[in-house]
């Protein structure tokens, strides 16, 4: 499957690599930095790069390449699949996969990869089962095996392997049996000029931390499953049994997990919780006026949290004099790109942002119709309307279940001025 590793950075460095079979020589990378050097955003680069005897697929998260070097045709979201989940690893061992991170860590970085895979196959993938073959680095920890010159290795597999369920380990206890959901969902949207949905979709995701003792098999009914239009699921999950009934039939991992994700596509059913009023005028050779103020709907009946808005100015844009009334303003020369951090919409007071911009007077017409992006996050609201029923338990008796908690993240959404 997978015969090497690369990570790089943006600047185009191989800070990492592993091998699971002969060593294959960095330079490999040279066919994904031609590929690169053909596009300006970076995630518009192919996923999968064809070279005379090797094919490279790569995933772009935390601003790195993971890329996997295969030798032999295989399927490609296979691979793709693997290497977010060895990053989904990462950033649950260390809490993100930032180069910084994976440089101080490269130790037990080293130790995941060779219990990932095992001669280039996916062999353990389960953070759960991992934590009890290579324990989480800490501050005592790291501290402990520097004055013992002990390792975070365990000395025994751990017990999920050795049952019929390997994705929970056996002899769970807990004195309080808990079950906790969260439903997160990201919303991606264009909205035109004057206010309306061009076009929305939603992928949301529903995590949960298990703590049940025994072997639990779980039954998780929603009120309105016909919604999804696509889901992926963790492999604990039935899938027959969705198909036949929409109802997710499981045995849990213990601990967190991603329960499953999902897809939405229909624009209708997608609420957009902020409106945008802007005046923007761009002229050659001269100086362009921007005013924006930026407002919550009463529609949502919760606050608007944690808003930025993108402002791309012209490549002409020599200087930019922005003051919001609200937040903070601060302006890229390099991208030409202004990114106002509004903060919690106050519906008493809009928050506003407005002033010049000076252009270059041999330049051509800059831009009279830029895209703003707009961020935003909206605490315990599912903005596809998705309901959790009920959550039944077979064959165990356990006390009732603290609650559900909804929380949704809204993730961007062009306005079109």
């Amino acid at each position: 499957m997978i015969h090497s590793f690369f990570i790089l950075n943006s600047s185009g460095d191989v800070f990492m690599e592993k091998h699971w079979k002969s060593v294959i020589h960095r330079s490999i990378c040279d066919y994904f930095f031609e590929a690169q050097k053909k596009h300006r955003n970076l995630e518009e680069i192919p996923p999968v790069i064809h070279t005379p005897h090797h094919y490279l697929i790569s995933v772009h998260r935390s601003n790195l390449f993971f890329i996997g070097v295969v030798t032999k045709e295989c399927p490609p979201l296979y691979v793709i699949e693997i290497l977010h989940r060895i990053v989904d690893i990462f950033e649950d061992y260390f809490g993100d996969s930032k180069e910084t991170t994976i440089k101080e860590h490269f130790v037990v970085v080293y130790q995941l990869l060779d219990e990932i895979l095992d001669n280039g196959y996916p062999l353990a993938t389960e953070s759960n089962i991992l934590k009890e073959l290579i324990r989480p680095p800490t501050f005592l920890r790291n501290l402990q095996n520097t004055v013992t010159g002990s390792s975070n290795v365990a000395s025994t597999l751990p017990t999920g392997q050795l049952s019929n369920v390997p994705w929970r380990r056996l002899g769970v206890k807990y004195t309080n049996n808990e079950a906790y959901f969260d439903v997160i969902e990201e919303v991606d949207a264009i909205i035109d000029k004057s206010g309306g949905v061009v076009s929305a979709e939603i992928q949301g995701y529903i995590d949960s931390v298990m703590k049940l003792s025994g072997v639990p098999d779980l039954q998780l009914s929603f009120m309105n499953a016909r919604i999804f239009d696509d889901v992926s699921f963790h492999p604990c999950v039935r899938f027959k049994r969705w198909e036949s009934d929409r109802l997710l039939s499981f045995i849990p991992p213990d601990g967190h997990f991603r329960l499953m994700s999902y897809h939405i596509g229909t624009s209708s059913l997608v609420p957009i919780p902020i409106f945008i009023r802007h005046n923007i005028h761009f002229k050659q050779g001269t100086s362009g006026k921007v005013d924006i103020t930026v407002g919550q709907k009463q529609t949502m009946g919760r606050p608007v949290e944690d808003v930025k808005i993108d402002i791309p100015l012209p490549k002409s844009c020599i200087n930019c004099s922005l003051t919001p009334n609200q937040g903070k303003f601060s302006y890229d020369s390099v991208t030409r790109i202004g990114v106002w951090d509004v903060g919690r919409i106050d519906p008493q007071k809009l928050p506003n942002i407005r002033g010049t911009v000076q252009f270059s007077s041999t330049s051509n017409s800059p831009e009279a119709n830029p895209v703003l992006g707009v961020h935003f996050k909206v605490e315990q609201v599912a903005m596809s309307g998705l309901r959790v029923n009920r959550l039944d338990v077979i064959g165990e008796k356990y006390k009732p279940f603290k609650g559900v908690k909804y929380q949704t993240k809204a993730g961007l959404f062009q306005v079109r001025t």
